[in-house]
């Protein structure tokens, strides 16, 4: 049996960032998934990351989208790894008077909070992005947004956890997990470990392991789904994205009372459209949208993603004469309440969890993985983790 100090099961982007601070701070860990590294969500997604800023009290958001801003800049400037990181900035396409409204309302109370946001007029708005759609009512812009490339910079972490000693193993599909004193001893077929504190971060499949500990973890499976032109000359330098769903969900926060929050369907119904995309450093435009409660059906919906393509070349009308040339999907992990499940499960000695960051996992993954570690090594959470505490929604199973 070998031991360790902490084992991560999950190696997305939550994961993988988590075992590089674990390791830097000394601790002895094995990371274990069950397929290859950003194998599912976590390299799957736009590569979006940023927010709008510290405020002027730093709540969970911000450590999470701005602290994870700052370590894809770290990981790039300091650390010397090329995961195509930009502080590119973003600009989000307002499309009607109502949507107008409402963006005033929300960069208001944004700024208000110590944020830097603002809206653009859209000439101004074509200034910072050229190829910008004129006729619409005006751009909602923040420089404190970026991208980067997701299976570089989740294989970076992952990396960095190995130069600090960290073990890393793929293709190894957890099949038990059995406490054994105040540690865990967790199986992968013939393989045994042996570890004193246990970190589930395994995204959309965590209500499987909640089913491995007798725990109802409401972890629900979310379909999201791409799609891609050829590689292009520079066309595209913000990330780009539309009000028209951030309007909607405002107004209309749940679809149903039996689904995660901020859903673009209804079941078969779609209630909204929701846009984000950019231009990668190879060139290909690539954009995204639909939010599906389907269970663990991941197959592309090409009746969605026509609707979304739409919706871009409404922002960017010259993607109107473009094809598409791949297109994917990928599941991705919403709590009932809309926020992450981050920190100890209360239920167990030495367990923690970090999941739940919903549709924007990989620009709020590193953020998670640094408070998490910083929590299994110092036995102490941020403060900013009272408002992810897994306790509010975690139940055990009673046969």
């Amino acid at each position: 049996m070998l031991n360790f100090d902490v084992i991560v099961v999950g190696g997305g982007i939550v994961g993988c960032s988590a075992a590089m601070f674990l390791a830097e701070a000394g601790m002895d860990v094995n990371l274990l998934e069950r397929g290859e590294i950003s194998g599912e969500a976590s390299g799957l997604n736009a590569g979006s990351i940023g927010g709008f800023g510290w405020g002027h009290k730093p709540g969970l958001q911000e450590h999470l989208t701005m602290g994870s801003l700052d370590i894809f800049k770290s990981l790039q400037i300091e650390k010397g790894y090329d995961i195509e990181f930009r502080q590119s900035g973003s600009l989000v396409a307002i499309h009607s008077l109502k949507q107008y409204e409402y963006a005033q309302e929300r960069v208001s109370f944004l700024k208000s909070e110590g944020m830097q946001v603002e809206i653009l007029s859209p000439a101004e708005a074509k200034s910072y992005e050229p190829n910008l759609n004129s006729d619409l009512n005006g751009y909602m812009y923040s420089s404190n947004r970026g991208q980067a490339d997701p299976i570089k910079s989740t294989r970076a972490f992952s990396e960095v956890a190995k130069r600090n000693g960290a073990v890393v193993t793929t293709s190894a599909c957890v099949t038990g997990l059995e406490q054994s004193g105040q540690g865990w001893i967790v199986r992968s077929y013939d393989l045994v470990f042996n570890c004193e504190a246990l970190l589930i971060a395994t995204g959309a499949w965590t209500s499987e392991i909640g089913n491995m500990l007798g725990l109802n973890i409401p972890i629900q499976p979310v379909r999201g789904q791409m799609w891609a032109t050829d590689s292009l000359p520079p066309r595209i330098f913000h990330t780009i994205s539309s009000m028209e769903s951030s309007e909607y969900w405002h107004n209309n926060p749940t679809v149903n009372e039996d689904s995660p929050p901020e859903l673009t369907h209804d079941r078969d119904l779609r209630v909204t459209r929701h846009l984000y995309g950019r231009q990668r450093a190879n060139g290909e435009v690539i954009f995204g949208g639909d939010r599906e409660l389907l269970g663990f059906d991941d197959d592309v919906s090409f009746t969605g993603i026509e609707v979304n393509k739409t919706h871009a070349g409404e922002v960017l009308p010259f993607l109107d004469q473009l094809s598409v040339t791949r297109t994917w999907s990928g599941l991705m992990p919403f709590s009932p309440d809309g926020l992450p499940l981050i920190g100890r499960v209360e239920q167990y000695e030495n367990l923690f969890l970090a999941t739940g960051l919903g549709s924007s996992g990989f620009g709020r993954g590193p953020g998670s993985g640094m408070l998490v570690a910083d929590l299994i090594v110092r036995g102490e959470a941020h403060p900013a983790l009272q408002e992810s505490t897994p306790s509010r929604l975690i139940e055990e199973i009673h046969s």
